[in-house]
């Protein structure tokens, strides 16, 4: 039967990929090119099943750990970055390794070395277990605390409290951070860190166009994977707005009885995830209303990243990151 009953899809500006995962999956892909398959990649390259799933179809092979790809063959380090003993091992089997690290996480890294080598307690705002928080944990030496929430300031025992340090995990925003950075500089008034616009840019651009997005919407789904940090956080963000929010993998996820008085849906996706993702969702939106879509005023983003040096010279294969953004992968 046909769709009559008319709604309108707002789409964020910015969203989806940022400057580090679009480099992130570019290097997996130019390796392929430049090295044949297969290429290894070391834990997910970034956090979206969809991306993973179609880069392991062009030849990328996905594992956990070092030790479980053979001697000497083509590597890559995935955007979140890696500890200190994953380099090693990495080097100790002579691996091949192509360094996909964000150069934003890469960043962190540098900075908390440098307070580690001026003998600072450090302590890292962010989500343990997160994969860019162990790689950021392996990679300074020293005493790192690592914490999320406001309460856990005053629990901090540092060996002195005049020389305390803090850097952040980058999928976390301003918004993110600016309630633990004001207890940990009431606590300790002469703590130093990164200035707020070292903050990932991609993270804030993304969380401040939902946040405009929210005042005229009814619905906000957002296309991201279930363990994306920075997906996550714009579910929540509709959520402290007072609007039904969701966060889908994929069109496949998304639920008609979402619709039943909506007149407007805000459709935004995480720094991880596709064009084609997003309008596969409003595809799937047109089986069940009218649709129309604009997009909402916001941030045109335009960095762009280095590619590694070994791969500068290597072909991109043919409509390869267009084939994200046009919605043909």
């Amino acid at each position: 039967m046909a769709a009559t009953e008319q709604i309108k899809v707002v789409l964020a500006q910015p969203r989806g990929f940022c400057a580090g995962v679009e480099r992130a999956i570019d290097i997996v892909e130019r390796a392929l090119e430049k090295y044949g398959a297969p290429v290894y990649v070391r834990h997910e390259i970034v956090h979206n099943k969809f991306v993973v799933d179609t880069l392991r179809e062009r030849g990328a092979i996905f594992v956990e750990e070092v030790d479980e790809i053979p001697t000497g063959a083509v590597t890559v380090f995935s955007a979140h970055g890696v500890a200190k003993k994953v380099e090693d091992g990495a080097l100790v089997r002579e691996l091949d390794v192509i360094d996909a690290t964000c150069p934003l996480v890469t960043k962190v890294h540098k900075e908390g070395r440098r307070y580690a080598a001026k003998g600072y307690d450090i302590v890292l705002i962010g989500h343990i277990g997160h994969p860019e928080v162990e790689g950021t944990l392996g990679q300074i030496p020293g005493t790192v605390h690592v914490l999320s929430e406001v309460e856990e300031v005053e629990a901090l025992e540092v060996a002195d409290a005049e020389r305390v340090a803090f850097v952040t995990q980058t999928t976390l925003s301003v918004n993110d951070t600016k309630d633990v950075i004001a207890a940990l500089k009431k606590r300790f008034p002469n703590i130093v860190g990164p200035d707020t616009r070292d903050i990932c840019y991609a993270t804030q651009n993304r969380q401040t166009a939902v946040i405009a997005m929210a005042k005229q919407v009814d619905l906000l789904l957002v296309v991201g994977a279930h363990n994306s940090s920075n997906s996550n956080r714009l579910r929540e963000i509709g959520e402290n707005f007072g609007i039904a929010s969701h966060l889908i993998e994929d069109a496949s996820m998304f639920d008609p009885a979402w619709l039943d008085g909506v007149k407007t849906i805000g459709l935004t996706a995480g720094a991880s995830a596709p064009e084609t993702l997003v309008q596969e969702t409003i595809a799937r939106l047109r089986n069940y209303r009218e649709v129309t879509v604009e997009t909402l005023e916001g941030v045109e983003e335009n960095v762009h990243f280095k590619l590694p040096a070994e791969l500068a010279d290597a072909p991109r294969p043919k409509d390869a990151m267009e084939s994200w953004a046009m919605g043909n992968a």
